[in-house]
Parts: structure tokens; sequence; C-alpha cells
């Protein structure tokens, strides 16, 4: 049977809405008992061994990538797996987060006793709140739910969206009790535009590029020929390795058009005395909102004053920071 557009716009704004109100709702349910939790996990020596079944191992495994991408040591462990040789996973000083929305299904029943024999804290991030895993467990995490987005009210829509949520404001916390910062988190994400952006230095990048320079006395003719071998359309102008200024080629197209006579012409006569620059250190990052603030293609790069090189907006764009 075909679906008109208009039924079906309104049935997934009527999920986005059901599950907004179901991750709202959860606020109600974070309290002294959550900060308790969040306190514990830092305090504890071991790691957070997140586990569930179904839907909800799922969710697991995606509040243990974020755990250890924001330095909270996490591993996920299968709960029908777990009682097949996996219980092996949880070492001594571990914390186990339970994954479930009914708290009773008969693996969970089974899996619980064996949790609680190590003496491992268990937390229980559970949708019924009388459960036989809220029963059992040392802490609870409240994610009940009115409905699931589902029009059936049967498949985990509502429900695994608000773990999820759980799980994701677990880490926040967790992070901001450790004072985790951005340079801990480029630590973890060392790949992609993400990391790039964190730890990616001009320093990196500029070892890359030619290194076109003349000193301040080199004729007119020395520093077309340096900026057309180096390809940079520019030179830095130095001085023992200190940068003094900088000639574009622009700047030798303007000395053309309003000299005859180049011959007696300097690079020092030409040269800008105040070029922009950034020093080795500076993230690549930073380089490139400078080069955005003063609307230019490159900076010329510095090491305490010595002259470094030139960082271009194309080496940045092949960085994948742009």
């Amino acid at each position: 049977m075909n679906k008109s557009i208009d039924k079906i716009i309104e049935l997934a704004k009527s999920t986005i809405s059901i599950e907004a109100n179901a991750i709202k709702n959860l606020t109600n349910y974070i309290d002294a008992n959550f900060a308790s939790c969040v306190k514990m996990i830092h305090e504890s020596n071991g790691r957070v061994v997140i586990t569930g079944i179904g839907k909800s191992a799922i969710i697991a495994q995606k509040i243990v990538a974020t755990m250890n991408s924001t330095g909270t040591p996490a591993i996920f462990m299968h709960a029908a797996d777990a009682i097949h040789g996996d219980l092996g996973t949880i070492q001594k000083d571990d914390t186990i987060i339970c994954i479930s929305k009914s708290g009773n299904t008969p693996e969970i029943k089974v899996l619980v006793p064996l949790l609680k024999s190590g003496n491992n804290k268990l937390i229980a991030l559970v949708g019924n709140t009388d459960s036989y895993l809220a029963q059992q467990a040392d802490y609870v995490l409240n994610c009940t739910v009115e409905k699931e987005a589902c029009p059936n009210n049967l498949a985990p829509t509502s429900s695994t969206t608000a773990q999820l949520a759980m799980g994701d404001a677990l880490a926040v916390c967790l992070l901001d009790y450790k004072d985790f910062s951005s340079k801990d988190f480029a630590k973890y994400h060392p790949g992609g535009a993400l990391g790039k952006k964190l730890y990616l230095k001009v320093g990196d990048i500029v070892a890359q590029n030619q290194k076109p320079q003349v000193t301040s006395s080199d004729t007119v003719k020395t520093v077309i020929v340096e900026i057309s071998s180096k390809r940079l359309g520019a030179t830095a102008v130095v001085d023992n390795d200190k940068l003094i200024g900088v000639i574009t080629d622009g700047d030798i197209r303007r000395m053309l058009e309003k000299s005859d006579s180049i011959s007696t012409i300097k690079a020092a006569d030409i040269m800008n005395k105040t070029p922009k620059h950034i020093d080795v250190s500076e993230l690549a990052i930073n380089a490139m909102q400078l080069l955005e603030q003063y609307n230019i293609t490159q900076l010329i790069v510095t090491d305490n004053g010595n002259y470094k090189g030139f960082i271009h907006l194309h080496d940045l764009i092949r960085e994948g920071l742009i």
C-alpha cells in the first residue's frame, strides 16, 4: 500500500518528537545517585566493562567508543558471550555497566549473579527500576521511557536513544571530572581532519616545502630567479638566518611598472619589512585563521625570529584542514 508524502513526513516528525521527549525526560532521573556513580568510576583503578544483549549491546559498543575517546578506558562484553567464556574479560578493579530495557531478560538473569560473584561494582543502565537487574545493581541509571517511537510500541527506538543519551551524559561527566583537555582529545584522535586541527603544527608542514631566501643586498635578478626556481611566488629576505622582509611576485611587478632601470635596485629596496609570519610551534589551524584574516595565501614560518620557510594555503587544503 502506498503511503502519502504527508503521512511519511508526519510519522518522521512524530518519531523525532517522541525520542526528543524521551531524552528530555531523562533529566528528571539525574540525581545524587548519578553523581555518585560518576565519582565511583573516576576513583576506580580499573576499566569500565559495558555489556548488554540485542539492541542494547549495540548501544553498549557506542558508549565504549565514546568513553575510550574521552579518556575513560572501557571495553565491550556481549552478554550472551559472557556466559560462554568472556567473563574472563572482567578484571579485579573493573566497573561493570549492564544495559537493558526490561532488566528481566533470561540472559540478564543468568549473567547478573556471575557478574556480582567477582565483587565488581555493577551499574544498571535500565528502563525498569523494579526489574531484577535494577534490584541487584549497586547503582541504577534510570532510562525509563513512556513509549517507543515505533507505531506498534515494540521496536526499540526511544529506549535505545535514551540509553545512548544516558551513556553520553556519563562519559561527558567523566571527561569533565578528569579535566580532559583538547590536547588529551588529540592523543586519541590523531587521524582525520579533527585530529589534525588539534595536533598538526606549522613546523610539521613547513619542512616539506621549498625554502626561498635572499639577502638584502641581492640584485633584483637574483630575487626573480629565486622566486621562479622555488615556485612559491615569494621569497624571504634574511640576514644571518633572521627574517627581515619578504618579496612577492606582486612586488616585482609593481617595481617593474615604476622603474625603467633595475640594475641598481636591491632586495632591500623593494621588500616588505613587516611580513606576516607564524612560529613553527603554532597549530596549523591557526595558520589557516591568519590566512583568512589577512586574505593572503601564504605565511612565512619562523622559529624565534629565524627563518624556516613558507606555509601555503594549498598545504592546509592538502592536509584536510579546510
